[in-house]
């Protein structure tokens, strides 16, 4: 069996690089990708693996979008960090998913089921995104101020700031709630169309911003619905082209 691995940090890589040497030593690793567009460019160009290895989240984005640029129709055993894409889309089509850290019972467990569907079986990925499309994303966040708890629909977010450990929720009227998420959590929560990670502290909705403008050091500053005068909200300088992309999307 050749199989690809899509995976954007090292030590996960090396991990499942021994645990399946352990599992089944004539399993062949053919390559060990890092991002959705060298993922997108190797499947034009080279043939396809039995089997795709794919985190989720990768550093550009959700590895779902691969599928939107790739005519794939192979079997995926995806790995993330975080619960809630565990859809039952996932079930229906024979996909199967593993909660980090991999362990080798559950890697055994993916690959035996992968061993168990009849052979040359398609995957309708065209289908699944649709499912997870509409799905996979919060529509809704609790936030809390003191011991009250409030109820704010994801449409009504103007961003999310990180600060001193502690992660506010803002929306478009300014009131600001306290959730428990961390931002790379919130990052894999959110539809990447709608909110974007501007730097380690804020991720902003698309609709709220009011007005970018040029910043020092090849920059950009954003305006923002809900913003308050000492929130300092600037693209770091090596997202600003991902940003430019993001906004004209």
């Amino acid at each position: 069996m050749k199989v690809v691995i899509v995976e954007d940090e090292r030590i996960a890589v090396e991990r499942l690089l021994t645990l399946l040497k352990q599992y089944d030593e004539s399993i062949e690793v053919v390559a060990c990708l890092e991002s959705i567009d060298e993922t997108v460019q190797y499947l034009k160009q080279s043939a396809h693996p039995d089997l795709l290895l794919l985190d989720i989240h990768l550093a550009d984005g959700h590895s779902f979008e691969i599928f939107k640029q790739v005519n794939y129709n192979r079997p995926v055993i995806f790995t993330t960090a975080y619960d809630q894409y565990a859809l039952e889309a996932f079930k229906i089509f024979s996909i199967d998913y593993i909660l980090k850290p991999v362990t080798l019972e559950a890697l055994a467990s993916a690959f035996n089921k992968l061993r168990s569907l009849p052979a040359g079986l398609p995957t309708d990925f065209s289908r699944v995104m649709s499912i997870t499309d509409a799905n996979r994303y919060k529509k809704r966040f609790v936030g809390k101020v003191g011991q009250r708890l409030f109820f704010i629909q994801t449409a009504d977010i103007a961003f999310f700031q990180a600060d001193n450990k502690i992660v506010y929720l803002i929306d478009k009227e300014a009131n600001r709630y306290v959730v428990e998420y961390t931002l790379e959590q919130l990052s894999e929560m959110l539809d990447p169309q709608q909110f974007f990670r501007l730097n380690r502290s804020f991720i902003v909705g698309i609709n709220a911003i009011q007005q970018v403008k040029p910043w020092f050091n090849s920059r950009l500053k954003l305006s923002v619905a809900g913003q308050n005068a000492s929130d300092d909200m600037v693209v770091s300088r090596d997202r600003v082209a991902e940003f430019r992309q993001w906004a004209e999307a």
